[in-house]
């Protein structure tokens, strides 16, 4: 019995002292918390604009003169009498959203989303006082914003270092979610560089702190109290938090910042490329170890790249001097890298290294810069590829947007090109890095590729370039 007692009480003293070591394991909030959260400030929006929608009238519109004795008219004064008060005429609309202090004089930043197309934007802080804040500039791309309230001697927050960011570190956010204001929540970095969709010019971190609508626009700090990065997005089939948290790095955001506090927009380096990623079948056709790098599929006409001797086909694998892992580690690179600044690339082309210095160009409103030419018509019949292909018409290479060579596929049948994922319809442009001039050019170049191995096809479906890795049973 007394054996048991002491068993007992030794596991208690274990499971105390584990709990102990937990807990003094554990960050502590409250400091970081205290100090940062008057710097964090709530921000709402006023937007004036009729209601319109499915099912509903544009303003004025009014029910039809129709007689009472008429069989429509109990129909439509029911329809009438039923919609709401006000219904169709201009109305005000608010957003919420968060946002944080960066400078004593009063400028602020906060998400783009938040303040677009905004009437009033009204700065709430932590002691309650309230300003109508001036709109100082707006970047969608990065979706943040700088704000100004005339206010002096505010309280600030301090910048960090997103490139010293690892994945597990812990992080908190303060903001307003659905209007709570001052709500903390904490996580980890759950990934770090991270190119969502909508955005490939910014490398996202991603975390699971608890984030939803209204903490955008707010801050989300290191464990040394410093900013990190701006809330933005989420990840939710159901519009609220499900653990994917999307925040901009606040190295775009000091870079950002800096253009709209001194010009009121944001200029962005450019190439002048269309990319994709290397697949582990794309790395064998070009004879690379591993696949890597960022595989270069369409040159645009007069940009820095074309002017420089960039070639569809080349694999960028350094971009001033930083590795390219990816084809999503390219842009937000040039993104960030100074309008007619010369910045060495490294590429791989027909299996060889080979430097280009290249000089960047400002991103154009427009980035799809093409020219288009003229081929001639002409018919072909089917090869060792089993595909039929025919020359493209001058309505097509424009209606394509086609630099001026290719060939339409035109029938496809099981073979080599069907395998590699060749569908009816697309065009040819490139078959083993070599440009595909026409019909008979095309089924020239197929008599010599070589067998049992893969080789690279570059088509272009629905508007966009993509290589395929195509193999030649032996």
């Amino acid at each position: 019995m007394y054996q048991n007692i002491i068993k007992a009480i030794v596991i208690l003293s274990v499971t105390f002292y584990l709990n102990a070591v937990t807990a003094r394991d554990l960050p502590d909030f409250t400091k970081l918390v205290d100090r940062n959260s008057p710097a964090v400030v709530n921000i709402s929006t006023s937007i004036k604009k009729a209601e319109l929608g499915t099912g509903e009238l544009p303003p004025g519109f009014n029910m039809p003169d129709i007689p009472e004795n008429s069989p429509f008219h109990d129909f439509f004064k029911k329809y009438f009498d039923e919609l709401p008060k006000g219904y169709g005429s201009p109305q005000e609309r608010s957003s919420l959203g968060s946002g944080f202090i960066i400078s004593k004089d009063g400028y602020v930043i906060t998400n783009n989303h938040v303040v677009s197309n905004a009437e009033e934007i009204v700065v709430r802080l932590n002691d309650r006082r309230e300003f109508t804040a001036e709109l100082i500039g707006t970047d969608k791309r990065s979706d943040i914003a700088v704000l100004k309230i005339e206010a002096t001697n505010l309280p600030t927050l301090k910048f960090g270092d997103s490139s010293k960011l690892s994945v597990g570190e812990w992080i908190l956010a303060i903001g307003s979610p659905f209007g709570f204001d001052y709500s903390v929540t904490a996580g980890i970095i759950s990934a770090i560089g991270r190119s969502l969709p909508n955005e490939n010019y910014v490398p996202f971190i991603q975390t699971d702190a608890a984030i939803n609508p209204g903490n955008s626009g707010g801050p989300l700090f290191n464990l040394d109290g410093e900013v990190i990065g701006v809330n933005s997005q989420i990840y939710s089939r159901t519009g609220g938090f499900m653990g994917l948290s999307f925040a901009v790095p606040v190295n775009v955001v000091k870079n950002v910042y800096k253009q709209l506090k001194e010009n009121g927009h944001v200029a962005r380096g450019w190439l002048g490329v269309l990319i994709q990623d290397v697949t582990r079948e794309l790395a064998e056709s070009f004879d690379m170890d591993h696949p890597h790098g960022a595989l270069i599929a369409k040159v645009l006409s007069d940009g820095p790249a074309e002017k420089s001797g960039i070639e569809v086909g080349d694999i960028v694998v350094k971009f001033n001097g930083k590795k390219v892992s990816f084809s999503s580690d390219l842009p937000p690179l040039v993104g960030s890298t100074p309008v007619g600044s010369v910045v060495p690339v490294e590429i791989i082309r027909r299996s060889k290294p080979k430097t280009i210095q290249i000089k960047i160009s400002e991103l154009p409103t427009d980035d799809k810069v093409l020219a288009n030419n003229e081929v001639d018509n002409a018919n072909s019949n089917a090869n060792v590829l089993n595909v039929i292909v025919k020359d493209l018409t001058k309505e097509q290479i424009e209606e394509r947007e086609i630099d001026g060579n290719g060939v339409l596929v035109e029938e496809i049948n099981a073979g080599p090109a069907q395998k590699a994922g060749i569908r009816q319809g697309d065009v040819i442009l490139l078959l083993n890095n070599i440009k595909v001039m026409d019909a008979a050019h095309f089924n020239e170049l197929t008599k010599g590729l070589s067998k049992g191995r893969s080789i690279p096809i570059l088509i272009q479906r629905q508007g966009g370039p993509i290589f395929l890795a195509l193999k030649i049973d032996e």
